[in-house]
């Protein structure tokens, strides 16, 4: 999971005209998404801070979170105004709902670049590692780009992400070695 301020991108404009669905997953196929979550992340204890708590650590019980939440575990941090986290029958966390205006969740991969996704709900599984964001969901991974749609579904094992109504994927530039190098002063 993963939590930092998500910049608006104003040259994004929305797909249309065209067939959303059959469109969408044309992009998704093609999609050269390459940020993973970080590797140790998921052996790292999980931590939770927030104003209230009700629940137990008993096996097959949900604890609910409230007031100023943020969930750490390694490199992942989600934030929202409520969470319910949802213990398997070994006591382990299996499943985290955050709800915020928005709730938001950030994560590094191995190379350290910042995935970032915010919306109203924030649907974890901790144990495949897929988020489901929606609706009004963003996704950006620095240096890549970002994805805007009703609800996004991103993998933070493997980077696949789908998106369903109203998607819109911008695509940002490898930037070449030396384009952004000032102008060298003219010969004297």
């Amino acid at each position: 999971m993963m939590a930092i301020a998500i910049t608006e991108m104003p040259h994004m404009k929305p797909l249309h005209a065209v067939p959303t669905l059959p469109l969408c997953a044309a992009i998704l196929l093609l999609l050269p998404l390459a940020a993973h979550a970080k590797t140790g992340d998921r052996n790292q204890p999980m931590t939770t801070s927030q104003a209230t708590v009700d629940g137990s650590q008993e096996p097959n019980t949900i604890t609910t979170l409230t007031g100023n939440v943020v969930i750490t575990q390694g490199s992942m941090k989600a934030k929202g105004d409520v969470a319910q986290v949802y213990l398997g029958a070994d006591s382990q966390v299996s499943r985290i709902v955050v709800k915020g205006h928005p709730a938001h969740i950030q994560q590094l991969d191995d190379n350290d670049h910042l995935m970032t996704g915010e919306a109203p709900t924030l649907d974890y599984d901790n144990v495949h590692g897929i988020a489901v964001l929606q609706p009004d969901a963003v996704v950006t991974e620095q240096g890549m780009g970002d994805a805007h749609a009703d609800k996004l579904t991103y993998n933070t094992q493997t980077a696949y992400f789908t998106g369903t109504g109203n998607v819109s994927v911008t695509y940002l530039p490898k930037q070449r070695q030396g384009e952004n190098a000032p102008p060298a002063p003219p010969p004297k």
